[in-house]
């Protein structure tokens, strides 16, 4: 093979090589997307749980307004179809995500909690302006559906 075609071969392998290393760590535009959702989603849980739990903790004053308004938005939260968001191949491989591949190998269990907390949160919201004892009271199972589905399908910090 003449010095022309061996370097030509020799720069295509290299290129192909690399694009495949490159695909491998990247994620396409819809796994992207997904990963963008489901992370503005969960920050919006983050939010709205901060201000009802900080009066669950007694570290602000209970004002209702803001429980009602925290919890009926969680409750919307929770109401989303979030389907479009656990998309294959964005588990704890990629940098960023702490969702288990356990989500997609058990996905009747994951849409098992989801249904729990929209079950929970609808509960919370129709009590969390009815005074901090009503509050604090709807809020536990909410809590624990949380906790619950975070053991099973998402993966600790690092």
């Amino acid at each position: 093979m003449p010095i022309k075609g061996l370097t030509l071969l020799s720069v295509a392998s290299v290129f192909t090589l690399v694009s495949a290393a490159f695909a491998a760590g990247h994620l396409t535009q819809d796994q992207q997307r997904a990963m963008d959702a489901r992370n503005a989603h969960m920050t919006l849980y983050s939010f709205n749980l901060g201000k009802v739990g900080a009066m669950v903790q007694d570290r602000v004053p209970y004002d209702a307004d803001v429980a009602s308004a925290a919890a009926a938005n969680l409750a919307a939260l929770a109401a989303i179809d979030e389907a479009g968001y656990w998309v294959e191949g964005t588990d704890t491989s990629i940098e960023g995500s702490r969702a288990k591949p356990e989500i997609w190998a058990d996905m009747a269990g994951f849409e098992a909690e989801q249904v729990k907390l929209a079950t929970a949160t609808a509960a919370f919201a129709a009590v969390a302006g009815d005074g901090l004892d009503a509050m604090k009271a709807g809020f536990g199972p909410v809590g624990q559906s949380c906790s619950s589905c975070h053991e099973s399908y998402r993966a600790p910090r690092e």
